[in-house]
């Protein structure tokens, strides 16, 4: 699945390539996720010019002004662009514009989501100024795991299972650690980690591949890396696996229970 690096980069690319291309067709061929009927959809989309592309959380917000098209890849959801015709199999949403370009959403799962003017979330955002230490100390006041609450987009949004690995590895906090043990002096070092980890992450990506909106680039990670054993600082990199999610950690990252 993409994570909050790969979707900040998608959303750049999209943007310069989608900037003020008009729609002149909408296709959904697959209508189960979509919030609003076909009809909907092409009534406020058609003829309607791209205003801007950017991420929001783990979605790819498309701006028409008026109106937000919202695209969630979930676990297999791919994008594409084409020129005339669009032939990508599993297509599940495809926006056809006037110079005959198109962009299509495509997930053999059929599990991808688009919605129209998706609800205002309270959640922050990973990347939002707003979430510093005092804001994720507020955050934190849950008896959960740390890791599983870097998970929640109810708590915090954009952060995926990888980079909350790397994000608690950078912290050298455990993930199984209860999120609220956790001292004020580390809650300042987390918060610092998650931007850090994030935005360096979005660096590596755009280096490896300027042009990317689709795909996932991992190799560069500290430790949620199967083909690494040791962590930068040279520690055994451990394995877990809950619910069909793996975690990777080592024993540098301290618990706080």
């Amino acid at each position: 699945m993409p994570e909050l690096p790969d979707l900040q980069v998608f959303s750049s690319n999209l943007d310069k390539a989608l900037k003020g291309k008009t729609v002149e067709k909408v296709s959904v061929p697959v209508k189960q996720k979509l919030n609003v009927s076909v009809a909907t959809l092409t009534k406020k989309l058609k003829g309607q010019r791209i205003k801007h592309v950017y991420r929001d959380g783990k979605e790819l917000h498309i701006s028409f002004g008026d109106n937000v098209l919202a695209l969630h890849l979930m676990l297999h959801g791919n994008l594409q662009l084409f020129e005339d015709k669009n032939d990508h199999r599993h297509t599940v949403l495809s926006l056809h514009f006037s110079d005959r370009t198109g962009l299509a959403l495509t997930d053999w799962q059929r599990a991808a989501a688009p919605t129209l003017n998706p609800a205002e979330r309270e959640a922050p955002d990973a990347l939002s100024k707003d979430l510093n230490g005092r804001r994720l100390k507020e955050l934190l006041q849950r008896k959960t795991t740390i890791k599983a609450l870097l998970l929640d987009q109810r708590v915090i949004r954009g952060i995926g299972n990888a980079y909350a690995d790397e994000i608690l590895w950078d912290a050298r906090i455990a993930p199984t650690s209860i999120s609220n043990k956790i001292p004020d002096a580390k809650v300042k070092v987390l918060a610092r980690s998650i931007k850090k980890v994030l935005t360096q992450a979005e660096k590596q990506i755009r280096k490896a591949n300027p042009a990317i909106i689709t795909g996932e680039i991992r190799g560069f990670l500290s430790i949620h890396n199967a083909k690494k054993k040791e962590s930068p600082t040279g520690a055994a990199i451990r394995r877990s696996t809950a619910g069909g999610r793996k975690t990777y950690y080592t024993d540098e990252q301290e618990v706080f229970k």
